[in-house]
């Protein structure tokens, strides 16, 4: 069985360029005080922060992008579907080869298999018997790559796993400018591939994702290459399994897989079109803060920072119901 193995920033400031193409609510909240992270001038009347919702609310139409269709996935189970935005930019072998598996019909009919408290569900062939098609079982590792030419959304908060954290395309991502590599970040919801002992033994026919605490620890140790949209609930409801790592003891506890197809094959009237918040935006940043330093009612005591997986990105259906070509 392959599997993630348990283990027992610097500032950005807002140039006067990109807050001109701000929204309404990011000039308000960022350009008034010269940059996101500085206090505004002592003279300046106090504005009144604003929450998340605020910030959403408020959000233009160009904030937001679709969903690429030949790089999201639909898992279909009893229960609904699990929609998966896949990242070819960090990993393009993998997402190829999954796409692959996908389009071969190789998870149909197989299962979820394991269900770990606080870490994650994989599913697959628990079995290792079903052909690959045209696909391949095994991929050459893709942990991180090259810094040069990734643009990091970044986050100016402290991370205890690397130099640098951000965003990128709505992707958590980790950086080390010393050595200049760039990676995916193990958050709740992140897709990965299991993988045995070797680097190089997984390849996406046993894809996993993220139910618990971010394990960080497996950063550049694993392949990530996606993250889930829509249908978490699915997931992070399974019972749990009672064998080692939470793997199902019997057969009969396993959850089927209906299908794994990519969305561009759907027929569009079968699609769920969603589009996801840009994090390239002043408007993007507009939200950092807002759960930087949380100003709903309930909250007393603001946190004043934030971790990268405590961010996470919204979706929502498309505006208009307008999908994609």
């Amino acid at each position: 069985m392959k599997y993630p193995r348990p283990l027992s920033a610097r500032p950005t400031l807002l140039l006067a360029s990109r807050c001109v193409r701000g929204t309404a609510v990011a000039a308000a909240m960022l350009c008034g005080a010269s940059a996101l992270y500085a206090a505004p001038p002592a003279t300046e009347a106090a504005k009144k922060p604003l929450t998340t919702t605020e910030v959403l609310a408020a959000s233009a139409p160009a904030d937001w992008r679709p969903l690429d269709l030949q790089n999201t996935v639909y898992l279909e189970l009893a229960s609904g579907r699990v929609v998966i935005e896949l990242m070819p930019q960090f990993a393009p072998n993998h997402v190829a080869n999954l796409e692959a598996l996908a389009r071969g019909k190789y998870f149909d009919g197989l299962w979820i298999y394991r269900s770990q408290d606080n870490y994650v569900v994989e599913w697959g062939d628990p079995d290792g018997k079903k052909p690959v098609g045209t696909a391949h079982r095994t991929v050459a590792a893709e942990f991180e790559r090259p810094l040069r030419g990734v643009s990091i959304t970044k986050l100016p908060d402290p991370d205890s796993y690397a130099a640098e954290v951000g965003f990128v395309d709505g992707f958590p991502v980790a950086a080390d400018p010393a050595t200049g590599r760039a990676w995916l970040v193990h958050c709740y919801g992140m897709v990965g591939a299991g993988r045995d002992n070797d680097v190089d033994s997984g390849g996406g026919t046993e894809p996993y994702v993220v139910i618990g605490q971010a394990p960080r620890h497996l950063d550049r140790n694993v392949t990530l290459l996606g993250r889930v949209i829509a249908g978490m609930e699915l997931l992070s409801v399974l019972p749990r399994g009672t064998g080692t790592l939470g793997r199902y003891e019997q057969p009969e506890q396993r959850v089927p897989i209906r299908s794994l197809r990519v969305a561009a094959d759907v027929p569009a009237a079968q699609r769920t079109n969603l589009e996801v918040l840009r994090t390239d935006t002043p408007t993007f940043l507009a939200y950092v803060e807002a759960r930087r330093n949380r100003h709903e009612a309930w909250f007393k005591v603001p946190a004043g920072r934030v971790d990268v997986c405590n961010v996470p990105i919204p979706s929502r259906p498309m505006q208009g119901g307008v999908a994609p070509k």
